[in-house]
């Protein structure tokens, strides 16, 4: 099986790749915009007749968030053109699609965990834009699974525990929301996820929801950062209010991972163990 990944630099890009090694099978084609700009239909239309994929898995995305407020248009090509044009050209060419969607699709006031059919949302335009996509790629391809994540985070890129681990060790206390609940995400666990999907015999398209296991505050987060890694570092529960940014970020975003368990037989291990695995790679680097 040929393989289009998009978004190679990015986390969870960067753990395919790593995890690509274990399909000696298949052929991985690993792009970013350097090697293929997807808001350009040209140059998509051709990258997918030169090439000939069985499969693309759609991990690019614009995630500056707060930036997408002043910078819609870009958000706009890169979160729901660039899907629509992958979209349309897999189907011509007869591949399928999996693109990476995310938990700013729904509003964030809930306190149940979301589930696919649930009513989106989005209050920004990072979640707008994202939504958009999702819309395009099930209208333009419907052999496409969706996967919903949140809280990513990686070895790779810039993340919240690279961050506090940097910030950790240069202050004795640190201010971190606590009304803010979500499911941190280890990104390798997300790209071993997406293959056990792709390889499944049974393709069904869809929405589905996946991250990590349990539920957290980002104060609940950075104390088990710090808890991991042995850092020193004092850190004091504030409110969201006290952290005013130009987009709102939801309150609530757990996701409902059961539809993907019993369709593709995914197991999702438990955030916590996930971390600990993660800053054990970072502490080798």
């Amino acid at each position: 099986m040929k393989i289009l990944v998009t978004g190679a630099y990015g986390q969870l890009g960067n753990e395919l790749n790593l995890l690509s090694k274990n399909y000696p099978g298949w052929e991985f084609v690993f792009t970013d915009v350097d090697s293929l700009d997807i808001t350009d239909e040209e140059q998509v239309k051709n990258y997918f007749e030169e090439n000939g994929f069985q499969l693309v898995i759609n991990c690019a995305a614009y995630t500056a968030v707060d930036k997408a407020e002043s910078d819609f248009e870009t958000a706009q090509k890169v979160n729901a053109l660039a899907p629509k044009l992958l979209a349309k050209y897999a189907k011509a060419n007869g591949a399928r699609l999996i693109h990476v969607s995310t938990d700013y699709v729904f509003s964030g006031v809930g306190h149940l965990p979301y589930n696919e059919v649930d009513e989106v949302a989005p209050n920004g335009a990072y979640g707008k834009t994202k939504l958009e996509g999702e819309q395009n790629c099930q209208a333009e391809n419907p052999d496409t699974v969706i996967i919903r994540t949140a809280w990513l985070y990686s070895t790779f890129g810039n993340n919240f525990v690279k961050t506090m681990l940097r910030l950790g060790v240069d202050r004795d206390e640190l201010g971190v929301v606590f009304d803010q609940v979500g499911s941190p995400t280890y990104a390798a666990d997300l790209a071993a996820a997406i293959l056990k999907v792709a390889e499944s015999e049974k393709f069904v398209p869809g929405i589905y929801h996946y991250s990590n296991e349990g539920v957290a505050s980002w104060y609940d987060f950075a104390l088990a950062i710090f808890e991991l890694s042995n850092v020193q570092c004092k850190v004091k529960p504030v409110l969201s209010e006290n952290f005013p940014t130009p987009a709102k970020r939801p309150a609530y975003s757990v996701l409902n991972k059961a539809k993907i368990k019993e369709t593709y037989g995914v197991e999702v291990p438990y955030w916590r163990d996930s971390l600990k695995i993660c800053i054990k790679h970072l502490e080798r680097e």
